[in-house]
């Protein structure tokens, strides 16, 4: 029977030999020849990273005609702004950076993005610029982002194109520093597409910005695109150099397909939320410190041990303080501490202080949609607050209560004297023996009342109530 269905399965195979060499190759996804879409939208950081080098990939081995970065973004990490431009000044498809749909805009790292891309293009009623570095830890140089200035102070001046004449210079040397490293690098890309250099240097020096009319006017960007089969039309036979080669569009008519994100960027955009990734490390320390309370529960260690070690790979590719870090864990401990050995204030009051401090530090960047929101800092801080005061109140409230377990609750009952004695003897109280110790002699079978705990020896006196023993 064995060689039998050796036989059937090698026939088989050789059935379908043939088949398999006529069959053409299926292409990695999608179909060849299109159009593909990425939208980049809310903060940039490693999860959008993530989806658009994977997206410009995916595209290459499809080969796309072309890829539509489709931006609405009010700007992002430096770092995943970075590595998003080396892979589309690598890609072997043309990139086409589309701020939409109308109202949307390309602020600070959008704005790279778009100078980075083979060809740049605006819908009606959006904007770019506002690509002034914001600084760690502390308000942007010069400028606040977004084009906004400080109250009360005037803007530069202004020539006939809406474009700052004499750019401000931060006065500070590091913030120089940064200013000038980030108009050299959009300066740089800017010369490499063939764009306004001007505008990419007044968008990082005074965060000046401009709308999808005024960019296209001004060389920032090649057209005015209102819906995506005009951005295709207009995009069809323009000339755009890749890395190594020059390649005619060809756009107009095409298919396209819109790339979702799959399940790991996804889950890479949550848990790289700075909100979600603070409470996974708050959850993460509770749990391990309820799993020590109560060895042998399992869960709280199991789901505190996940959440930590999902915290700790979203603070690794996360701009973080790691005092601040510190902070909340040693606040943590302090306020678990004050549950075993209540100090009444001392070491609740520094978790809490601890906590909110390493809370309001932790994310060493003031980027847009890259911290912790006032309002959540404040609700934990409350909440570790009235948990710290509930725990005092508690405790102030045991100390008043009579003992009602351990030895000590015997002070204060009956016992019976198994014999006579006077000075150290015996009595029973809740079925066990005891050694005693009366200062006036004792009969056997009286009842006698204990006075205090001495070690392991009652001190007792009769109590002339025979009826209270025990």
């Amino acid at each position: 029977m064995s060689k039998a269905i050796r036989a059937w399965c090698l026939a088989g195979i050789l059935m379908l030999v043939p088949v398999l060499q006529a069959a053409p190759p299926a292409p990695a996804g999608g179909t060849r020849g299109e159009v593909v879409l990425l939208d980049i939208k809310g903060g940039i950081g490693p999860a959008t990273r993530d989806f658009i080098v994977h997206g410009l990939e995916r595209a290459r081995d499809n080969n796309a005609r072309a890829v539509v970065l489709r931006i609405d973004t009010p700007g992002g990490l430096d770092a995943a702004t970075r590595d998003i431009n080396r892979a589309i000044l690598a890609s072997e498809v043309p990139v086409i950076a589309w701020v939409a749909p109308e109202g949307a805009r390309a602020a600070s790292a959008g704005t790279y993005i778009l100078y980075a891309c083979h060809l740049a293009a605006m819908a009606p009623a959006t904007s770019l610029g506002a690509a002034t570095p914001v600084s760690m830890g502390g308000p942007a140089p010069g400028p606040m982002p977004g084009g906004e200035r400080e109250p009360g102070k005037p803007g530069p001046p202004q020539d006939g194109k809406g474009t700052p004449a004499k750019p401000e210079a931060p006065a500070d040397p590091m913030s120089r520093k940064v200013v000038n490293d980030a108009v050299g690098y959009l300066r740089s890309l800017a010369e490499l597409r063939g764009r306004n250099t001007a505008f990419a240097e007044a968008a990082v020096r005074d965060a000046a910005t401009l709308t999808a009319s005024q960019a296209a006017a001004q060389g920032v960007i090649e057209f005015v695109a209102a819906d995506l089969p005009t951005l295709l039309r207009e995009a069809d036979g323009r000339r755009v150099r890749l890395a190594h080669r020059e390649v005619v569009l060809a756009t107009a008519g095409q298919p396209v397909r819109m790339l979702e994100p799959d399940w790991r960027a996804r889950l890479l955009a949550v848990i790289t939320e700075p909100t979600v990734a603070y409470l996974l490390l708050l959850v993460g320390l509770y749990g391990l410190v309820f799993e020590g309370y109560s060895p042998g529960a399992v869960l709280p260690g199991v789901v505190g041990a996940i959440c930590l070690l999902l915290a700790l790979y979203a603070f690794q590719v996360l701009p973080v303080n790691y005092a601040g870090i510190g902070l909340i864990s040693l606040g943590v401990v302090l306020i678990a501490v004050e549950f075993v050995m209540p100090s009444f204030g001392a070491l609740g009051i520094g978790g809490v202080v601890a906590l909110v401090v390493g809370t309001l530090i932790m994310f060493d960047t003031d980027v847009p949609g890259f911290g912790v929101p006032g309002r959540l800092v404040a609700g934990i801080g409350a909440a570790s607050a009235v948990a710290f005061m509930g725990m005092i109140w508690l405790a102030a409230r045991a100390r008043r209560r009579p003992v009602v377990t351990g030895v000590e609750e015997l002070v204060g009952h009956t016992a019976v004297a198994t014999r006579d004695f006077h000075g150290r003897g015996q009595v029973r109280i809740r079925g066990e023996e005891w050694q005693a110790v009366s200062d006036v002699p004792v009969r056997r079978g009286e009842p006698v009342r204990v006075l205090a705990l001495d070690g392991l020896v009652l001190r007792v006196a009769p109590s002339g109530a025979a009826g209270d023993a025990r």
